[in-house]
């Protein structure tokens, strides 16, 4: 069996992400998550079977939702805006294409097992910043970001991203 998580379900943690990391969430995404984690590993204690459970962290692409910074920001150079409202962009994240994370997730319904909880992230800590200047760069447009337009969210820490060690580990050094 193979059941996406979030990262979310680690809450206001803070640095690099372990899978042992205790789960504290403070959305009630992350909280609906990290139950759904806990009732399936119950369940396996009275019904056996193989588990694995890829937390994912933040994935990127086309057809991604309307609120997504990523398709707010390709909305906006599709308009032809002058400028990207956002906030500072101190954050730090792990940020993945979501095309890769779909080769990983087939990868690991292949190969995990009896995995558990596996973080399906790149292990690279990026700022918001960098990455949407790198989105711009790919898109080949003008648009400037407007830093510190918008209040950075409460429900995410400032600086975290996934340890990949057990992912690599699980896939063979891949």
């Amino acid at each position: 069996m193979v059941a996406t998580g979030t990262c979310f379900e680690y809450g206001l943690a803070l640095g690099e992400l372990e899978e042992s990391h205790p789960l504290r969430p403070v959305t009630r995404y992350g909280d609906a998550k990290a139950r759904l984690f806990e009732g399936m590993s119950l369940l396996r204690e009275s019904v056996p079977f193989e588990f694995a459970w890829p937390r994912l962290f933040y994935l990127f692409g086309p057809g991604q939702s309307a609120n997504s910074i990523y398709s707010q920001l390709h909305a906006a150079i599709e308009r032809n805006d002058a400028t990207f409202a956002m906030s500072g962009g101190e954050q730090v994240r792990d940020y993945l294409p979501a095309a890769e994370a779909a080769t990983l997730l087939v990868d690991v319904a292949i190969h995990a097992g009896d995995a558990g909880a596996i973080n399906l992230c790149s292990g690279i800590p990026v700022k918001l910043v960098d990455q949407v200047a790198r989105w711009i760069a790919e898109s080949g447009s003008s648009i400037r970001m407007e830093l510190g337009r918008l209040p950075y969210p409460e429900f995410e820490p400032m600086a975290f991203w996934g340890s990949r060690r057990k992912l690599n580990q699980v896939l063979g050094g891949t």
